[in-house]
């Protein structure tokens, strides 16, 4: 026979402990007396040794005092929380992070801290560092300057930790602060460089050295004008002689492909001509003309702008544009000049930024920028600073591909082969001028470098390789405050190694010293739990032995899988340590509460049985079997005791087996009242459960109503059910001949109308309730209250002020050339004949003359009154251009229902939370069901069918919490967001009425809770990202365009300077 290996690995099923000392305990109890051998079972002395080394166990049973397993791990192993967790989590919660891990190594930059959205800033300062001969003219300025404008200490501060710092990231919270800058904002790094550098140039005027004075023109300034040719004199304009100086290119990317077309783009010649012609002096007269940017100067640092941001004029947003872009490694600008330069002018690439991300106004920036020094590239990522090589982008990067091609340039005749870079995400483009023209220069200018003269080799670039005096104390004093955190944080981790290690090494030697090795050997018991919290904590509290004992102060056997067994030994150890108690050893067992434990078991043997054996006999009694029955109890409560589980003694549940079948008077209850069913159990039956009563409730001397076979009814219970079915009968009676007076009505039948005849009108929610009322037999027609007199109900439809008809009349339809109320089912009044009231007057209190009375005619209705409700009726059979005049008395108020209807009307537009639902069709066509929703007229009661179709047309449906002040914007947003539909693609409706009125609020276009709205994706604009839309709207169009305003970067520095 093949084995079952299906449950190999699952921990045995101990043996059948509680049966076993369920057989000692009744020895015990017969013996009345516990030998050392009973004592020993009842503790479980025999179970086999099970050390924490062993495998037998996966986890510490309960069922064996002599197991320690899994009271602390296998070596090696950890553990997710506790003594046992992973040493350097455990340092991490008690000592914080460790600080050596903030040291940087000396051949990597250090990064910069992000403080919400500040990568842009970020991004543009480690540029501005990496250049050396910036940073050596920052380093330069004055002391006195320094004191005078903050934000040039702050950078110089900031320079000198990046430059000199032991940490791997620098802390920018000081220079933001400075510029005071909104850390939760996102910015453009190309507007903020550009305010960057002009606030530089200004407070660097003040500088008495020359190569700080006239740093940030000297390397980033360039010149360009704007160009305009005659093209019938060709002379150019009187402004084309002026130049505007500029630290960056702006270049277009939407169509291009690389530099060189964004460049050729740049420079070319835009015709004016038709309604765009140019007005020329010379010429006196509007002609056509030329206009071009002309590049009259170039710094040694070239920034290009690319401008991946874009204007939708559809959408009225912005988009990134992310296609493919290509960049030389090696440009040469000679060419592009406009006046032409012998001067060999070739730059490197030297910096590119990046911008993460499809949104416009968030995303994330870094800086892939290049060591002048090793000419290795780096990533800057705020904090994260990372080693690229010898190029700009990884090699394989997915949105970046090397490629060596020609860039179309030529120096000294040759073509210039340059690496060509392309990338979908580069933002802005840095140029450096060739180091070693650079490093050639003999001296520094004050006004910009004009290549085209030839005097780049006479400008010298500052030195970065130094720190001042003053900056270098300071950064001095700041690495050696950290060292001396790093040294102060190694000597508590060390502490708290070693108190980890020798309390890892307590417990697994204590534990292996645990295990009692003979029965003759002196051993002590400790709880369980205690021994657990011993063996995972780190610092455990003092020894606690008192959940073991008992009131007599020993400890009780039946608490024996709470308790472990160790040895004298391991005993020892621990009291002396821990302190606590009490010391429960061998003969510190409780005898007497173990004798009053084994006189309950066998106590509750006893019961078991018999209540097993009551139970057959209530069988018995419930099938009809008995028929020797003495006294009587309540059927439902024999019924759920028979269901109930065998336990070792009565529950509350077992008290009161007569209480329901015994009347408020203390006397038995008639059989024919609710719920007093009885039946008759045995004298045997009936015992035992009075003293299963007794035992529940020991203060109710009274015990359980006992009642007998000859036991009589309570009469005066018996006189009231008997008035009480008097009564029934009485109303049974009265239903009965209003069903037979008002069998149409009763029944809900449709009342044909004839011409000429006069009808009465009744409030549609009272004739419901009065057909539910007459209609209800039986146990549960009490459920249904009466109906309201008609004289009150029939005051309610007439207006205070005009004693006139509150409520519009109904439609008739005619059908098979009868009329009839249209629709009576939802119509607020009820037409029914005259017959029918005069019956509900005798039969509810109402008066004949204070009735609605209605005329049923026929006419044209050409010269109808204003008080008749004229309601035009469908064309069927002999009935052809007539119209059914329906007269009233009293008339309608026009007046006080326009009002009414007003106020219901506010109070709808006025809700604050409600449900609409929104399906987006798949199909070309919205289903006949939506068109015919309402979209033009107000009902003041939504009333939906019972009946629930569901119709499959390709949709999927969403329900949106909005208010009455919810904006369509705010709607169509949520669908965007749960629909993935964009704003501009959404084409919204309620029935057949479009709904596009975006600034309008859901109030206004007659959208209330329940609506079903309908949306189809058009598909006409291209999909867009939401984080777009709801970046825009969270700060703002204005805020948008105010980008640096308030800041220091658009301030007056002589308000600083002061």
């Amino acid at each position: 026979m093949r084995p079952n290996a299906r449950n190999k690995n699952k921990r045995q099923r101990p043996l059948d402990t509680v049966g076993s000392s369920s057989q000692i305990l009744r020895k015990i109890y017969e013996a009345n007396d516990i030998t050392e051998e009973d004592l020993n079972q009842l503790l479980m002395i025999h179970k086999p040794l099970c050390q924490q080394t062993s495998s037998s166990c996966r986890v510490n049973t309960r069922q064996n005092p002599n197991c320690f397993c899994a009271l602390a791990p296998p070596p090696n192993a950890t553990r997710k929380s506790g003594l046992w967790q992973k040493t350097s989590d455990i340092i991490l919660q008690s000592l914080g992070p460790d600080l050596s891990s903030d040291r940087r190594c000396r051949s990597t930059p250090a990064g910069l801290t992000n403080l919400g959205a500040t990568c842009y800033a970020n991004s543009i300062l480690q540029c501005l560092y990496m250049n050396a001969a910036f940073r050596g003219g920052v380093f330069s300025v004055e002391l006195e300057v320094l004191n005078q404008f903050p934000v040039l200490d702050q950078i110089a501060r900031l320079f000198a930790q990046l430059r000199g710092g032991v940490r791997c990231f620098v802390d920018s919270e000081a220079f933001v602060k400075t510029l005071e800058l909104d850390n939760e904002v996102q910015q453009d790094t190309h507007e903020f460089l550009t305010l960057l550098l002009s606030l530089l140039e200004r407070c660097l005027r003040r500088s008495g050295v020359s190569k700080a004075k006239t740093v940030v023109q000297d390397l980033f300034r360039g010149s360009v004008s704007h160009v305009t040719t005659c093209s019938k004199c060709g002379r150019d304009s009187e402004a084309s002689s002026k130049v505007e100086d500029f630290y960056a290119l702006e270049l277009n990317v939407k169509g291009l492909k690389s530099l060189d077309d964004s460049l050729n783009d740049y420079l070319s010649l835009e015709h004016l001509n038709g309604d765009n012609q140019y007005f020329c002096g010379s010429c006196d007269a509007r002609v056509d003309a030329t206009r071009c940017i002309k590049l009259r100067t170039l710094p040694p640092v070239i920034t290009f702008q690319l401008k991946r941001c874009v204007f939708l004029p559809k959408t009225t947003a912005k988009k990134k544009i992310t296609s493919s872009f290509s960049f030389p490694q090696v440009l040469d600008m000679r060419s592009r000049l406009a006046e032409s330069s012998e001067n060999e002018l070739t730059y490197e690439l030297s910096a590119v930024l990046i911008h993460k991300g499809s949104a416009v106004n968030s995303g994330h920036y870094v800086a892939h920028i290049k060591d002048e020094e090793t000419g290795l590239w780096w990533k800057f990522d705020d904090e994260e600073v990372s080693k690229l090589g010898t190029h700009p982008f990884n090699e394989g990067s997915s949105s970046s591909t090397p490629k060596s091609e020609s860039n179309g340039a030529s120096t000294s005749g040759n073509t210039l082969e340059s690496e060509v870079f392309s990338s979908t995400d580069a933002y802005m483009l840095i140029y450096s001028l060739r180091r070693s023209k650079i490093e050639s220069r003999k001296g520094q200018r004050e006004n910009p470098i004009d290549i085209t003269k030839g005097d780049v080799g006479d400008v010298q670039q500052p030195e970065g390789g130094y720190l001042p005096p003053h900056l270098d104390k300071w950064i001095s004093d700041l690495n050696a405050t950290f060292l001396e955190g790093c040294k102060q944080f190694d000597l508590r981790k060390e502490r708290e190694l070693n108190t980890l290690t020798e309390r890892r090494q307590e417990v697994r030697k204590i534990l292996s010293e645990a295990a009692v090795q003979s029965l003759e050997e002196q051993y002590f018991w400790v709880s369980t739990d205690w021994l657990r919290l011993w063996a995972d904590t780190i610092s455990p509290p003092a020894l606690d032995n008192t959940p073991l004992l008992c009131s007599h102060g020993k400890f009780l056997a039946s608490k024996i899988t709470c308790m472990k067994r160790i040895s004298e030994l391991a005993w020892t150890k621990l009291e002396s340590k821990f302190n606590g108690g009490p010391k429960l050893g061998k003969g510190d067992y409780c005898r007497e509460c173990l004798l009053d434990g084994a006189r309950i078991v066998v106590s509750s043997d006893s019961y078991r049985d018999r209540r097993t054996f009551m139970k057959s006999i209530a069988g018995d009694v419930l099938s009809g079997k008995c028929e020797d029955g003495e006294y009587y109890v309540s059927k439902a409560w024999l019924q759920q005791w028979v269901k109930r589980k065998n336990l070792d003694g009565p529950s509350d549940a077992d008290a009161g087996p007569t209480n329901a079948i015994t009347c408020s008077h203390g006397k038995l209850m008639p059989e024919q009242a609710p719920g007093a069913k009885r039946i008759l159990v045995p004298q045997n039956f009936w015992s035992f459960l009075v003293e299963d009563a007794l035992k529940v409730t020991p203060e109710d001397t009274s015990g359980s109503p006992c009642f007998p076979l000859d036991s009589s009814q309570c009469s005066h219970c018996t006189s009231e059910l008997s008035e009480v079915a008097d009564v029934e009968d009485a109303l049974r009676t009265i239903k009965a001949k209003q069903r037979q007076n008002h069998e149409k009505l009763a029944t809900g039948k449709g009342i044909a109308l004839t011409p000429q005849s006069r009808y009465f009108l009744l409030p549609s929610p009272w004739l419901v309730q009065w057909r539910s009322y007459i209609n209800m037999t039986g146990k549960n027609s009490s459920s249904v209250p009466e109906p309201e007199l008609l004289n009150g109900v029939i005051d309610t439809l007439k207006c205070e002020k005009h004693t006139r008809l509150l409520e519009r009349l109904p439609e008739l339809v005619c059908k098979r050339g009868s009329f009839f109320q249209k629709s009576p089912c939802t119509d607020k009044l009820t037409i029914i004949p005259e017959d029918d009231w005069k019956c509900f007057c005798e039969e509810w209190g109402g008066i004949m003359e204070n009735g609605v009375s209605a005329f049923v005619e026929t006419g044209n209705n050409r010269n109808g009154s204003a008080s008749q409700d004229v309601i035009d009726l469908e064309n069927d059979m002999d009935v052809d251009s007539q119209q059914l005049i329906l007269r009233t008395s009293p008339e309608v108020c026009e007046e006080c229902i326009g009002d009414r209807e007003s106020c219901e009307l506010m109070q709808k537009l006025s809700y604050s939370e409600g449900d609409v639902s929104v399906c987006l069709l798949r199909g070309k066509e919205a289903p006949k069901s939506m068109l015919e929703a309402s979209d033009s007229s107000f009902e003041v009661e939504r009333r939906t069918s019972k009946r629930s179709r569901r119709t499959n047309y390709g949709t999927q449906t969403t329900s949106l919490k909005v208010s009455a002040a919810t904006t369509v914007y705010q709607l169509k947003m949520m669908i965007w967001e749960l629909l993935g539909v964009s704003k501009e693609n959404q084409e919204l409706h309620k029935g057949t009425q479009v709904i596009d009125q975006e600034s309008a609020t859901l109030a206004d276009m007659n959208i209330f809770p329940g609506d079903k709205l309908w949306v189809r994706d058009t598909e006409i604009h291209e999909h867009r990202d939401i984080a777009d839309e709801i970046c825009d709207k969270k700060t703002g169009h204005r805020d948008i365009e105010a980008g640096f305003r308030g800041t220091l970067l658009t301030g007056d520095i002589t308000s600083e300077a002061g």
